[in-house]
This record gives structure tokens, C-alpha cells and sequence, in this order.
């Protein structure tokens, strides 16, 4: 057998990272009970779960990268010692030092998954507190575009566009919201959550004509762009559309 590359190895000996939704889940479980919140708590402290949750998961995945490091790593060993390449133990530096670019490869490959898991995070976060509030949503689905979520579902989208609700979440806009115009412009209304300070009057402008929303933490919103008419608190948010949103649903038989 010639390992060329770890992950491949370790995902055909079945060593995998919990997907990063499972992570979310877990960490955002940990923040609602420590502090105990009920849904109407949770929806009232949205802001500080979202930053303590964001936290939250990047300790929980460091504890399974390290337990995914060391299987990997033990796994390995043991192929080398069922191989004969490892026949003391005192050759194991020797012998590992032979794998440091197999070696350098993998952990370069972690600390890339890292960044790539944090870019994600804010996206499951919604997702697990959503999950956490009892509303209902389809995720990644298209339609004309890829939002991150669909209310309250796709199917009644496309039944009923401008009943729905299209809510995508991005830590920071950059270009990424000049591709969201397409993603949900028929729909009841797009809202865009971020904790991006640095949305210009000139984007803000862009988006209202578009009619988008952009959701952000309330300190977000006072410091940053208090008189913007299309920038809402997740407060806001929850109080003004998603909440009538769903008693209409309801008293429509939309949802249960």
C-alpha cells in the first residue's frame, strides 16, 4: 500500500471530522443550557449566543481535531509496524522523518480545513439556533441562486414565492451580496445577516433597491448604521417578519 495522502488514508480506515452542522449543533446546545434560555430568550439574547456560540464551536472542534490527529497518527503507526518499515520503536523518528512531507501535507490540510470551518460557522450557527427556535426551513436548495435558507420551505416557495421568506447568512459581505440580488427576489423578503461594519452607504443604497434587509446584532446596527431603513436588529428581525410570518403560516395550514 503507498499512502500518498493521510486523509485518504484515514478516511478508508474510517477516521472522519464530525461534519461541521453536527459541531454547531452540539456547541450551540452547550450555550442555550449554560445559560437556559427558552425560545423567547434565546430570541431576545440572539445576539450574544450568536458570538459566544461562534466561540463555542471553535473550542468543540479543536477537542475532535485532536482526537482526529491522534487516530490518524495511530492508525498510521500501526500500518508501519503491520508493514515491517517500523520494527523498533526506537526507529520511529528515523522512519517518520522519511513521511515529513506526507506528514506536513496532512497537518497543512487541518489548519486550511480550520479556516474553512470558521468561514462556515456563522452559516450553521443560524442553523442550529433556528433548529433550537422550531422554525421551519430548507437549506442550500436553488432557486435562481443557492440561500443559505428557504421559509418556510421550498417546496411552498415555489407554490407561493412572495409568501416566503429567503434568509442567507456571511460573516462579511465583500462582493458576495451583488450575487445574493438574484437568490430570493421574489420572495416576501431577503435578509441578509451579517456582523460586518463595513457596509457602505452606497451598498446599503444597492441592497434596499433590491429589497434586501440586512439582519445584524443590535450593537451593530446602533454603532455602525443607525439611520439605514433596511438594516434590522435580529430583534427586529424576528419581531416584524419571521414571527407573523409564521402565525400566517399556521392559520394558512402552511405549517403545523
Amino acid at each position: 500500500m503507498n499512502i500518498t495522502d493521510l486523509k485518504l488514508f484515514a478516511k478508508d480506515n474510517g477516521i472522519t471530522l464530525p461534519e461541521q452542522k453536527v459541531i454547531a449543533a452540539e456547541a450551540t446546545k452547550v450555550i442555550t443550557g449554560k445559560f437556559g434560555h427558552t425560545k423567547e430568550k434565546i430570541k431576545q439574547n440572539f445576539d450574544q449566543l450568536l458570538h459566544e456560540t461562534e466561540r463555542e464551536i471553535y473550542r468543540v472542534y479543536l477537542k475532535y481535531q485532536k482526537k482526529y490527529g491522534e487516530d490518524v497518527i495511530n492508525a498510521f503507526v500501526t500500518y508501519l509496524i503491520k508493514s515491517g518499515e517500523l520494527k523498533d520503536l526506537k526507529q520511529t523518528g528515523e522512519i517518520l522523518g522519511r513521511y515529513f512531507e506526507l506528514l506536513d501535507k496532512f497537518f497543512l490540510s487541518l489548519a486550511q480545513s480550520r479556516k474553512a470551518r470558521a468561514g462556515k460557522s456563522f452559516e450553521n450557527i443560524h442553523n442550529a439556533l433556528f433548529k433550537e427556535l422550531n422554525y421551519p426551513f430548507d437549506e442550500q436548495r436553488v432557486i435562481n441562486g443557492k440561500p443559505d435558507f428557504i421559509m418556510p420551505s421550498y417546496d411552498h416557495y415555489l407554490k407561493n414565492a412572495p409568501d416566503g421568506i429567503i434568509f442567507t447568512a456571511k460573516r462579511t459581505l465583500r462582493e458576495r451580496w451583488r450575487q445574493i440580488v438574484t437568490e430570493g427576489t421574489r420572495g416576501l423578503g431577503f435578509f441578509l445577516a451579517t456582523i460586518d461594519e463595513k457596509i457602505s452607504a452606497n451598498q446599503l443604497a444597492e441592497a434596499h433597491k433590491s429589497r434586501i434587509f440586512i439582519v445584524c446584532p443590535e450593537i451593530i446596527k446602533k454603532k455602525n448604521y443607525p439611520t439605514a431603513i433596511n438594516v434590522l436588529s435580529f430583534a427586529q428581525f424576528f419581531k416584524d417578519y419571521l414571527d407573523p410570518a409564521m402565525e400566517r403560516w399556521k392559520r394558512n395550514n402552511v405549517i403545523k
